[in-house]
Order: C-alpha cells, then sequence, then structure tokens
C-alpha cells in the first residue's frame, strides 16, 4: 500500500479519508468473507443425526423385580399411548361379506368392516375345516410393505406376481397358521394394498410419508391408524361363534413384525407374539438419510425410549423374534443391544425363557421353526 502514497500527492484531506475509508471496508469485507468460507456449514442431515445418536432414552428400564418391572410398565405404556396418539376402535360396525372362497383344507373369507366417521377396514378370515374343533384360537397375521397388502399374507395366490411376493418372503404364514389350526384374522393396513390410492402406485412419492402427513394435520399418526385397525381386527374376531377369543397370538414379517410388537405391548389379550424380521431400533434407522417410512413414526419416541422398551412392554408372555443371518435390516451390534435391554425385562419378570432370538439361516423372511410349535404350545394347551 506504500507504493499508493505517492498517487495520493496532492489530493486534499477530505478525498484522502474517503479513499482509506473504501480501502478499511474492503479490506474489512475480504476478511468477513475469508471467514464464511473457512468451512462447510453442517448439514441437517448431519445435525438431525447427531441429536438422533445423543437421543436421551429416558425411561429405559434398569429394575430387576416384577414389582418395578409392572410399575415400570404401566408408566412406559401410558407415555407410549399418548405418543401414539387417536387409536381406539370403534364401539359398534358392520361387516359386510366381500366374497368367500372354499378352499380344500379352510376357508377364506373376505369382509369389509364399516363404522360411522372411522376408515372402513378390509380384512381376510381363514377358517380351518377337517377338524372337529368349533371354536379355533385367534391368530392375527399383520402384513409388511409391499403392493398386495394384505393378500400374499392371506394366502392369495392368483396371479404369478403374488405367487413370487410369497416364494420370496415365505410370505403367507397366514395361509399356514389356518393349516395349523388357527383362526388367522389377515386385516389391511394403510396405505397398502387396495387401501393405496392408484394415483400413488407410480413410485414418485412414498405413499407411508405422504399418509403421515397429512395425518398429522388431523392430530392423527399412521401408525395410530394401523394400530387401531389390528385391534378392531381382533374386536371383531373375538365375536365370532367359531372363534376362542381366550387364545390370542399375534405374528407379523418386517412393518407387519413391527406392528405385531406393538399391538402386543398395548393391547393384553394377545398371549404370544411372533415378531419377524424387525429386531432393529429407530435410534438406528432414523440416523440414514434416506429413511422415509411414516407407518412406523411414534412422535418424540426417542425422548423417552426405542424398540427395545416397546418390546419390553410384552413381558412377560412368550415372544420369539425371528432374525434371518442374512437380513440386510438387523444391523450387527445394535440388534445384540437391543436383545439385551428386552431380555432384562423378561429376566426381572423371572419368566426369562420367554424371550427368544431365533437366528436362521435366511434374509428378510418369515421362518416359523420355532414359532409354530410355540404358538401350539401357548394357544392349544388344555
Amino acid at each position: 500500500m506504500h507504493r499508493l502514497l505517492p498517487l495520493l500527492t496532492g489530493v486534499t484531506p477530505s478525498l484522502r479519508g474517503a479513499w482509506f475509508s473504501v480501502l478499511a471496508l474492503t479490506i474489512a469485507h475480504g476478511a468477513w468473507c475469508f471467514a464464511i468460507d473457512a468451512g462447510p456449514v453442517p448439514t441437517a442431515d448431519a445435525e438431525i443425526s447427531r441429536a438422533i445418536a445423543a437421543a436421551p432414552l429416558t425411561m429405559q428400564f434398569h429394575g430387576s423385580t416384577p414389582a418395578e418391572l409392572a410399575a415400570w410398565q404401566k408408566e412406559f405404556g401410558a407415555k407410549l399411548s399418548a405418543a401414539i396418539g387417536p387409536h381406539s376402535p370403534p364401539k359398534e360396525w358392520r361387516v359386510k361379506t366381500l366374497g368367500i372362497r372354499e378352499l380344500p383344507d379352510h376357508t377364506r373369507e373376505e369382509l369389509l368392516l364399516e363404522a360411522d366417521d372411522t376408515p372402513s377396514l378390509p380384512l381376510y378370515v381363514l377358517r380351518p375345516k377337517g377338524m372337529d374343533l368349533k371354536q379355533f384360537p385367534i391368530v392375527l397375521c399383520l402384513h409388511g410393505h409391499g403392493e398386495f397388502g394384505h393378500d400374499a399374507v392371506a394366502g392369495v395366490d392368483d396371479t404369478p406376481e403374488l405367487q413370487r411376493a410369497i416364494r420370496s418372503a415365505n410370505y403367507d404364514y397366514g395361509r399356514q397358521l389356518v393349516r395349523e389350526g388357527y383362526l388367522a384374522v389377515v386385516p389391511c393396513f394403510t396405505p397398502f394394498g387396495r387401501r393405496l390410492d392408484p394415483k400413488q402406485r407410480d413410485g414418485r412419492t412414498d405413499p407411508c410419508a405422504v399418509a403421515f402427513v397429512r395425518l398429522m394435520y388431523l392430530g392423527r399418526t399412521l401408525i395410530g391408524e394401523n394400530l387401531r385397525d389390528a385391534i378392531w381386527a381382533l374386536d371383531y374376531a373375538s365375536t365370532r361363534p367359531d372363534a376362542r377369543a381366550d387364545r390370542v397370538g399375534c405374528v407379523g414379517l418386517s412393518y407387519g413384525g413391527r406392528m405385531t410388537m406393538l399391538v402386543t405391548a398395548l393391547e393384553l389379550r394377545v398371549h404370544v407374539a411372533v415378531i419377524s424380521g424387525a429386531l432393529n431400533v429407530f435410534q438406528e434407522r432414523a440416523q440414514g438419510a434416506g429413511y422415509s417410512c411414516g407407518a412406523q413414526v411414534i412422535p418424540g419416541l426417542l425422548q423417552f425410549g426405542d424398540t427395545p422398551e416397546i418390546g419390553s412392554l410384552i413381558a412377560p408372555r412368550p415372544a420369539i423374534w425371528e432374525a434371518g443371518r442374512k437380513d440386510a435390516l438387523a444391523v450387527p451390534g445394535w440388534m445384540e443391544k437391543a436383545a439385551d435391554r428386552i431380555q432384562r425385562a423378561y429376566t426381572a419378570a423371572e419368566k426369562p425363557g420367554n424371550f427368544q432370538v431365533h437366528r436362521f439361516d435366511g434374509g428378510h423372511v418369515w421362518n416359523g421353526e420355532t414359532a409354530i410349535p410355540l404358538l401350539a404350545k401357548v394357544l392349544k394347551a388344555p
């Protein structure tokens, strides 16, 4: 800058002062710009992931006695139920029969439950044939994601696409269980199968995310809608003359496994659960930037707990958690930590053997190898 001083010779003091002011502002502005460019701004993804990793989970269970577990379950269950939002099924409803299919070993009823001010609920009821019993234990069979909704779980295999869906995940567990002598009740969740608007099938948006956002404007959650429908399906099944309402199980794969966990946690009529492909935690799942399944979101959950705490509400009732060794959704490390937290509740309940993790050689599929014997032990006992 000293080379510029001779150029200012003869310049009036006022102009010289103005020149130095401009120069000072230019230098300051350059320094300010340099400071802004010195480091990257943290992205929203990074900030959210950091917050999820540090989530407080303030209501984890740390007790060791049945009394401590019962007190914790009462408090945590109430907190969870409030976070889910409205999920009570209607008290009165109408049953519309859409079709009846007579198959060699069972009857498949296609029904629609209707009630005022509640979305209609499609469901199948599979009733065994060729057995001396007049009443059968109830098993809720809950489906996961997929374009066919509850059809594949009920064993509807009229098309090559349905047949492939069933083969790919051993997905017809509703049909498998009716053949074992259960009244298999298979509801259709939102927004899947025939409940999904045809305009949303093009794959441009995630129907779960869209349904979740829209329902939030109404003060409702998508998982609350599906919890209501699962309980409604059980309420209906319990009124049937061919049902043993005092013998109830619940099974499901993937999102169906997630819902089996939740239904069993909050619905004490369910005596035994088989939760397949769902031994993971939201604290891990939600750290991924691509996670968008609005059907699983419980607002504020990570403030007070996660899936292991929900699973702990099932204790001491028997539950098998199926986990394929080739299931990419079962993340090593996280799965073991989740199991340890659930085991803590069963140990406190003095029923440690009622919690089982069945590891099998397979992927994200329903297995049933240990599940079917457990269902029989609990639901068919004299």
